[in-house]
């Protein structure tokens, strides 16, 4: 497996090459960016911004792991209002195009929310209906992805949808398609369930894997804790990956604690480089 760090992972105001270079000097391969609103990876970058960051990229020697986006949080794509779920169609539909230059094959997709505790006045959606309008909304844009040879990987996060590892391979498997599969995050699924049941159901669907930590105690957002802090079978998790033979890109997706890295943020990314070792050597 090879060791990637996730662009959420830094506190402060850190550019796009600082923090590349920052995880290389951690020991990592790979970094993990985002498409945003605006920056070098934006829904309005041209062919020649996205070939700036992926030279950049290259000459700090680093891989670009996979392109994951905050966008579907403001954009919902099974959400009541049509307008609503163009913007998301348009927003798959850039960051399949933004992967394919970049030189990466896998993108983090959220396929829409029933709801999310963590934003306020979020729009709450009949789950039934979220169903149908979210196979809708990536059954669009598999024809794109194929043709650039990009995966949409389907992420299991906190929206309320695809509460079990049996609902989501039946939601990919509805595709038939192998350029749909899972971008499976291991500390997301501990408020309802274990990591190693998901791995073991989803197998081969896997094609990314995010590593976080969790306390199930405070059971809130706030929960997400450094790794080998929370209560993650890591042993268990690993033999599980292991068991599918995944042997690809694993990144730390962290959520920075303020307290306790406001002043130091790039200890947070060592602490996370060496944990991922003792965690990944399991």
């Amino acid at each position: 497996m090879k060791k990637s760090i996730s662009t959420w992972s830094f506190y402060g105001d850190w550019s796009l090459e600082e923090k590349m270079r920052l995880a290389k000097a951690a020991g990592f391969q790979g970094f993990e960016p985002e498409l945003a609103e605006e920056g070098p990876i934006s829904l309005s970058s041209t062919d020649a911004d996205l070939a700036s960051v992926r030279k950049t990229a290259q000459e700090i020697g680093i891989a670009l792991s996979g392109l994951a986006t905050g966008l579907y949080w403001g954009a919902n794509p099974v959400s009541a209002d049509e307008k609503v779920r163009d913007k998301a169609a348009a927003i798959l539909k850039k960051q399949i195009e933004c992967a394919s230059a970049l030189g990466v094959d896998t993108i983090l997709v959220v396929p829409g929310a029933v709801g999310a505790d963590f934003i306020p006045g979020c729009e709450v959606v009949p789950y039934a209906q979220a169903y149908e309008r979210a196979q809708k909304f990536i059954q669009a844009a598999v024809p794109l992805a194929e043709q650039h040879g990009v995966t949409i990987g389907v992420e299991n996060v906190w929206n309320k949808f695809l509460l079990s590892p049996l609902e989501m391979r039946n939601f990919i498997d509805a595709f038939q398609h192998k350029h749909v599969g899972s971008y499976f995050d291991v500390g997301n699924t501990l408020a309802t369930g274990y990591p190693q049941h998901w791995i073991d159901i989803l197998g081969d669907r896997i094609k990314r894997v995010h590593f976080k930590d969790y306390r199930r105690a405070i059971g809130t957002v706030d929960g997400f804790v450094d790794l080998l802090s929370g209560d993650i079978d890591w042993p268990e998790v690993m033999q599980g990956l292991k068991a599918i033979e995944y042997d690809g890109w694993v990144a730390a997706e962290m959520i920075p604690p303020v307290p306790f890295y406001k002043h130091c943020p790039e200890v947070l990314i060592a602490n996370t480089s060496r944990a991922m070792d003792a965690i990944l050597a399991m």
